[in-house]
This record gives C-alpha cells, sequence and structure tokens, in this order.
C-alpha cells in the first residue's frame, strides 16, 4: 500500500499577510505545495490529505483540486477548526485561534489508515526528502518506529526576518533523542545564528539539524495524540493561546519509551514564503529549478499519477 501525504494548510499566514498557501511562486502560477505533492508523487506516495479551514476549500479546489483530479490523484479534504470534533472532549474553551499542529494532524484521523507523512503547506522541502521518506514508510515503518527528516539549520533560514525551529538532538545512529522548539532564530550581523531565550540570545551552530514539521508516522499515532489532546485541553482550558505542538507528542512518547524516531538527514535547501518578502527568492528559485530541468513547465504537463 502506498503511504499517503498530510498537508498542514489550515494556518492564517499572519507573518506573510495574507493567504500564502495558495499564492503562486512557479511560472504558470504553481503553488508552493504543488512541487511538494509532485515530489511526494514521484516518491511513491498515494492519496494526498489537505487539514484547512472549511471557508478555504473552494480555494484551494480551484488551484489544486482540479489538477489532482485531472492526474487521477486521490484526494481529500479534513477541516481544522477550533471546535473540530474529538472523541473524549464534550465541549471547548472560547478561543481565537486554533490548537496547533498536533490538532491539526488529529482531525485526519478518519482519513488515513496507512503510513503517513505530514508537512507544512508553506514549506519546500526537496525531492530527496520524499524519498527517503517513502523508502522508510514502505519498509521500516511501525508502530513502534517512526521517522522525521531533518534539515541542517544553515540551510533553513530567511532571509526577511526570524524563524523558528525544532532543533534536533540525536546519537550516532541518527536516532533522534529530543527536538526543542527554538523561537526567533536568524543571523546576526556578524554572520553567527542566534535564537532568543527569556530575553538571551543563545547561539546555534550552522550545521545544528532541525526539524521542519516533514514526519512520517504509523496511523497508531492518532490514538497517542487524542490521549494527549485530551489532556491538554483540560490543562490548557483558561490559556487561550496554547498550542499542541507535534514535536512536543512525539518527545512525550519517546520519552515514555513507546517510540523510537529516526532522524534522515537531508542537505537540501529549505525555500519558504513565511514572509511576503519571501515570494519572489522562492519564485527565483523554481526558474532555476526549471531551467535545470528538475521540474517541467507547466508542472503537471508531463506527469499522469
Amino acid at each position: 500500500m502506498k503511504p499517503s501525504l498530510l498537508i498542514l494548510a489550515a494556518g492564517m499566514g499572519s507573518r506573510y499577510g495574507g493567504l500564502k498557501q495558495i499564492d503562486g511562486v512557479g511560472p504558470q502560477g504553481e503553488i508552493l505545495l504543488e512541487y511538494s505533492i509532485y515530489d511526494a508523487l514521484q516518491a511513491g506516495f498515494g492519496k494526498i490529505v489537505f487539514v484547512i479551514r472549511p471557508d478555504l476549500e473552494a480555494a484551494f479546489m480551484e488551484k489544486i483540486g482540479q489538477k489532482l483530479q485531472a492526474q487521477n490523484v486521490p484526494f481529500e479534504f479534513v477541516y481544522q477548526e477550533i471546535d473540530s470534533p474529538i472523541p473524549g472532549i464534550a465541549a471547548f474553551p472560547k478561543r481565537e485561534k486554533p490548537w496547533g499542529t498536533g490538532h491539526a494532524i488529529l482531525v485526519a484521523k478518519d482519513a488515513i489508515k496507512e503510513p503517513f507523512a505530514v508537512i507544512n503547506a508553506d514549506d519546500y522541502y526537496g525531492a530527496d526528502g520524499f524519498r527517503s521518506l517513502a523508502k522508510f514508510l514502505q519498509t521500516e515503518c511501525s508502530p513502534e518506529h517512526y521517522a522525521m527528516v531533518g534539515y541542517v539549520l544553515a540551510n533553513t533560514l530567511s532571509e526577511n526576518g526570524f524563524v523558528s525551529r525544532g532543533v534536533c538532538e540525536t546519537d550516532a545512529d541518527y536516532r533522534l533523542l529530543s527536538v526543542t522548539e527554538r523561537t526567533k532564530i536568524q543571523r546576526n550581523e556578524q554572520g553567527v545564528i542566534e535564537y532568543e531565550s527569556e530575553a538571551e540570545k543563545l547561539v546555534l551552530p550552522d550545521a545544528t539539524y532541525v526539524s521542519m514539521n516533514f514526519w512520517g508516522f504509523h496511523p497508531n499515532i492518532f490514538d497517542a495524540l487524542q490521549s494527549d489532546f485530551i489532556n491538554f485541553v483540560k490543562n490548557n482550558w483558561d490559556h487561550h493561546k496554547a498550542e499542541f505542538y507535534i514535536p512536543t507528542a512525539v518527545n512525550d512518547l519517546m520519552q515514555a519509551g513507546k517510540v523510537k524516531v529516526s532522524l534522515l538527514p537531508s542537505q537540501e535547501l529549505w525555500y519558504g514564503v513565511t514572509y511576503k518578502e519571501d515570494r519572489e527568492t522562492v519564485a527565483q528559485a523554481f526558474q532555476a529549478f526549471i531551467a535545470k530541468g528538475k521540474y517541467p513547465a507547466p508542472l503537471w504537463s508531463a506527469s499522469k499519477a
């Protein structure tokens, strides 16, 4: 059975200043996640599942759904809302934003029954990561063994502002030991990568592996997330900005000895549209990819799934 690809696309895009998930960056108006989908299909993934807000469905259908239909690629929309029904939770507190990436995965529980990958809609991961993760999901994934594609920190920065990354600790065999969320990461005037912690700036080496939310899971992750999320809601009833993050949930499973997670190293350059100013850099990168023959233009002109 082919693994599925779960795309997290319900974010507001607040720093970007608009609906960045469907802003075209390719020469024919292709959006960033189309290139991820293309790479995933080439690597052997099957069904595509989008986590979106209900008000985005028409725009996503117009931008990408119709193209996937033409390619005979199975896909499905699931919806992340503040009060998306979760068994075990009778009611939710009032809040203004969704519950985070862990909750976004959880709303796809009924749509995915096979090993699957998770990506962000507004990040470009590169074909190499999809190939290595597809191989893992088809040959090594189990209820006790997950994976994460790790990227070199220096390859994942934005020239237009700070970013947040999950900083990884591994052993000599690339077994993931921990993922720690670090915020306000950027190069300083001396060219050193720093992050902010309690108003103090600390250094991170360029070669540090970081998480870009590119995970490979067995479907048993849904049961673990559901149990943790029920407790999270209870414990954060009055914390209206608290978010249930994927790395935190996976860390809990690792520390409890319930799963091991392999880090699959990638040397690919990351491209993303965290800020509106990033769009031109990304568009130029894809023009170069196309000139080198990495992608056809139009993207779907030469590929049938």
